[in-house]
């Protein structure tokens, strides 16, 4: 099987995704800032990996990925302060697409929104624009690139139990639990027509994999 990274591995999303991943016989590495959370990725199945993406150049985080088969890209600021926001949502999922290259990971999958799209709706002077406009540069910065990527677009991102049953082609607004946002990144690297796609979503009535194999 597969050696995956995932990029923000203490996130809600991550946190849920590593045991999926880790079910289905793959090697999971997730990295995080804090040797704190160690023991929450561990729980997970996965192996702890003490990576700050914010701090990293390029050359360390290939040396970081080298053995990796695929790099899953969960992290974020988290908002709040516009400097961070766009050295870690930009910034930092640039060099990591950089890095991948330079490490030969050829899989890159994305964890955006629904509303990353040229014209992005937000004001310049919303404080949700720092981020839409960061994720929006990296996410152009990875359809340039020569990875096999797909970008996954959730809506408003809930606590709400997985249904793993979603609507694909949606816009942003519409709620989207974490669990099925884990479901579609499992799903989107276990499916090659989901390359070279950018895949907005909500929660919905069709099963993850239908929807994805009808793109």
């Amino acid at each position: 099987m597969a050696t995956i990274v995932i990029i923000g591995g203490h996130g809600k999303v991550a946190l849920r995704l590593a045991p999926l991943l880790v079910a289905q016989g793959h090697r999971v590495r997730s990295w995080v800032r804090h040797e704190a959370q160690f023991d929450d990725i561990r729980a997970t199945g996965a192996e702890a990996v003490l990576a700050d993406a914010e701090t990293m150049d390029a050359a360390a985080m290939a040396t970081a990925l080298t053995g990796a088969d695929a790099v899953v890209w969960s992290a974020g600021a988290g908002g709040g302060n516009p400097a961070r926001t766009y050295a870690v949502d930009r910034d930092a999922a640039i060099r990591s697409m950089r890095a991948a290259e330079q490490a030969g990971v050829r899989r890159y999958v994305m964890v955006s929104w629904a509303g990353s799209v040229p014209d992005l709706g937000v004001p310049a002077d919303s404080s949700f624009f720092p981020y839409a406009d960061a994720k929006l540069a990296a996410d152009d910065a990875l359809r340039g690139s020569a990875l096999d990527w797909t970008i996954l677009g959730p809506g408003t991102l809930t606590l709400d139990e997985p249904t793993g049953r979603i609507e694909a082609g949606v816009g942003s607004g519409r709620p989207t639990s974490r669990g099925n946002v884990a479901l579609a990144v499992r799903e989107a690297l276990a499916q090659p027509a989901t390359i070279g796609k950018f895949i907005p979503f909500a929660d919905g009535e069709v099963p993850i994999a239908e929807a994805f194999a009808a793109l």
